[in-house]
């Protein structure tokens, strides 16, 4: 009697050649949708890893910028060797890793929605809401469902959903090698994971054993992993609001409050329609974010707290929403759209267009899908494939340390596209800092060697060039300093140091 609906689960977890080719085709759809992006945001971090890997010539100054992120993952490891083994060209295989990414997310949906629902069709309402939904915001997080570019988070977005989808179905041990293969790529955001496969069997199990005292269960971290804060790491935290739960915006609270009333307002639908696996997981997912949201307060309220701030326990809600979409979209169709194909498309093409028209906003000047072999009008990525294929792999670039949040820039990494050297930034070297604190000295002499750039003369690009052995810059016009600059656009130049 105990073994039965678990057989029965695991029997329709298996996907059909139909139900494969709608969800590779859902897959297609979201990417068309929500836009490829591959060298933007955090792609400036990540890739540099790779292709250091690939080709150890690359970036021979400071590489503490991205390499100790590579130092703490499998991903560029996995994906170097993904591409030596299959001799793809490296664009080709970003873009398959990311398409793959989102599959396996939208499958883990629907492993979900098929445990949950009783009928067949809420599973694909819970696919086709996540699927419209990727690019949304989760709450004051800086993070998206899935980004619109490969990175650990892809990853990790992916595997925890099938850490989840193993868990409901009460196969333990595959849950255990996804959870171990999540911690590989992306050890913050297993923790989310594995944090929530154990209240959920905690919850299922105290649910079935009415006399059993509920407790809480203390979680202690080892300080030592946790440095002093030093003035150089306190200005790379302060850059970063979002770590500090009380600097929140008021509409970013409700984004933490709402998930709340909705998962109480689902426990209730289910107890009526006797969906036992629905409360539980809803049942679990308030402890899940009551837990979190505990921590947030933890470490944002004392200053003290502060060297805690990178652990971020709000990312806890990204995997919240995640699963309050698969939940929404699979009442949502066995309530209202069922087998109506006017209902769906009422309800998914206005999301979809509005999802696409807000993609298209943040990146106006950049085609909607930067597909390997495809040239781009941006006056900075042409910039920086012509540096790319034009300087010496050893150059050392310096460029305005606010450059990616510049108009038309939209966020491309210097390092991601151009392969080559530069001094630190302050948009994503900083957010390297606060993850990684010994760092923060050098990233904080390098920005105030680069203070003032806007009003930057010759003179200063001397001193870069002798105190840091900087060779070449990229300059915003009209810039009339008198250098060689052997490339130019409409907006850009990049000029030797003589």
């Amino acid at each position: 009697m105990i073994l039965q609906p678990t057989i029965r689960k695991i029997a329709t977890s298996r996907l059909t050649l139909r139900q494969l080719g709608l969800l590779l085709g859902i897959t297609a759809a979201a990417l068309a949708v929500h836009g490829y992006h591959p060298y933007i945001e955090d792609a400036e971090i990540y890739l540099p890893g790779i292709k250091k890997l690939l080709n150890p010539a690359l970036y021979p100054y400071n590489t503490g910028f991205f390499a100790s992120h590579a130092g703490m993952t499998l991903f560029p490891n996995l994906i170097a060797a993904s591409v030596r083994i299959t001799h793809l060209p490296f664009d080709w295989a970003l873009l398959l890793w990311q398409s793959a990414c989102v599959f396996t997310l939208l499958l883990g949906c629907w492993r979900i929605g098929r445990t949950v629902f009783p009928d067949p069709l809420s599973s694909w309402g819970g696919v086709a809401l996540v699927a419209s939904l990727l690019t949304l915001p989760v709450a004051g997080t800086r993070l998206y469902i899935m980004d619109q570019y490969l990175n650990t988070r892809s990853l990790s977005t992916a595997s925890v959903l099938m850490i989840v989808a193993d868990t409901t179905e009460r196969r333990y041990l595959r849950a255990g090698l996804w959870a171990l293969f999540t911690a590989a790529i992306h050890p913050l955001m297993s923790v989310f994971g594995v944090s929530f496969a154990l209240i959920l069997i905690a919850v299922r199990w105290i649910s079935s054993t009415p006399r059993l005292h509920k407790s809480a269960v203390a979680m202690l971290l080892p300080l030592g992993l946790f440095p002093p804060v030093s003035s150089a790491y306190h200005e790379a935290l302060q850059s970063r609001s979002y770590f500090f739960l009380l600097r929140w915006e008021w509409y970013e609270w409700v984004g933490i409050v709402a998930p709340f009333v909705i998962f109480w307002w689902f426990r209730r639908i289910a107890r009526k329609q006797q969906l036992t696996e629905l409360d539980l997981m809803c049942k679990a997912l308030i402890v899940f974010g009551l837990l979190f949201f505990i921590l947030g307060l933890a470490i944002t309220a004392p200053a003290r707290f502060e060297r805690f701030a990178l652990l971020q326990p709000m990312r806890s809600l990204h995997l919240t929403y995640v699963l309050l979409f698969v939940f929404s979209g699979g009442l949502l169709a066995h309530f209202l759209l069922r087998r109506h194909v006017w209902r769906w498309l009422i309800v998914l093409v206005p999301l979809c267009g509005g999802m696409f028209f807000v993609q298209r906003e943040l990146f106006p000047a950049t085609p909607h899908l930067e597909l390997p072999g495809t040239s781009s009008p941006n006056p900075w990525v042409m910039s920086f494939l012509w540096i790319r294929n034009n300087t010496p792999v050893n150059a050392y670039f310096a460029l305005n340390p606010e450059h990616m949040k510049l108009e038309t820039e939209e966020q491309h990494g210097f390092r991601a596209l151009a392969e080559r050297s530069m001094l630190a930034d302050n948009v994503k070297d900083s957010g390297a800092v606060t993850m990684f604190p010994a760092l923060a000295e050098t990233w904080q002499e390098q920005m105030r060697a680069q203070s003032g750039w806007k009003n930057f003369q010759r003179t200063d690009f001397e001193r870069l060039k002798q105190t840091y052995g900087v060779n070449w810059v990229v300059l915003e016009k009209p810039s009339n300093l008198g250098l060689a600059c052997p490339y130019e656009n409409a907006q850009l130049m990049v000029c030797r140091l003589n």
